[in-house]
């Protein structure tokens, strides 16, 4: 069972971010870390080549400083690690990324495509089922357990009101959610071999891509402006005894805030 744990690094929970003068950039704070949902699934990969035996590869997108999240993966216990490490690949939209993360996957033969269901930074839980698209792959979102056989998959995600249950065929792409499993904490041993561990490459012509499909010059969307959220405002107490202060709350939301 070959299984791709495609992965990110997000910048710190914590760490401090800035938009810039003109608007058209942010300057983040040099805090870095793995994304949650990535390591989750990668904690499902490991369970499923302990059970079918196999190998786990993971597959970055990013600069020089990503390769530690590959050292990660390696450490929690991953096979084989690999970097699409090329200027033509920064700045680009989902579409493009995902356009280069499919070309890297289909390098080698697999059954399994897993990723976090989405980046923690932008959020848009796209990466996924882009690659699925451009694999021609099914794809199941957002699963909190799978159940991996030969040629076949059966997983489970949270729907309004309940669980779905899906089956599909192997090779498939499943993106993991928070609750499939507990990430296992990278043993000594790991973290040596990781150290020591030489991190593969890609550029854009070992994919058989140009300039032009991938990166800022490859995408569809253009980012115009960044602006701050809205400020909230401050909050206020109104004193007195319950029944008062409920009216003089009611009286502020019609005749103040007009909300009702």
């Amino acid at each position: 069972m070959n299984i791709v744990v495609l992965a990110k690094q997000v910048p710190d929970p914590e760490a401090y971010v800035e938009i810039t003068a003109d608007g058209k950039n942010i300057e983040i704070e040099q805090k870095f870390s793995s994304n949650l949902f990535d390591e989750v699934a990668l904690e499902e990969a490991l369970r499923i080549r302990e059970k079918h035996g196999g190998k786990v590869k993971v597959i970055s997108l990013g600069n020089e400083r990503a390769i530690e999240v590959l050292r990660t993966g390696i450490s929690m216990g991953a096979d084989e690690a690999l970097l699409l490490e090329d200027q033509a690949f920064q700045n680009g939209d989902g579409m493009s990324t995902a356009l280069a993360l499919s070309k890297a996957v289909a390098l080698e033969p697999f059954d399994i495509i897993l990723c976090g269901r989405q980046a923690i930074d932008d959020d848009r839980g796209e990466i996924g089922p882009m690659v699925a698209q451009f694999l021609g792959l099914p794809h199941v979102g957002n699963i909190i357990k799978l159940d991996v056989e030969a040629t076949a998959a059966v997983a489970e995600s949270p729907i309004e009101g309940g669980r779905e249950v899906v089956e599909v065929a192997l090779p498939a792409v499943f993106t993991a959610e928070r609750g499939l499993n507990e990430p296992r904490t990278p043993p000594i041993t790991g973290v040596m071999k990781a150290m020591r561990a030489v991190i593969a490459r890609a550029t854009p012509a070992d994919l058989g891509l140009s300039a032009g499909q991938i990166g800022l010059e490859g995408s569809k969307v253009r980012i115009v402006r960044y602006t701050s959220p809205r400020r909230r405002p401050d909050v206020r107490l109104i004193p007195g005894e319950p029944a008062e202060a409920a009216a003089e709350a009611a009286r502020l939301l019609v005749d103040v805030e007009k909300v009702i």
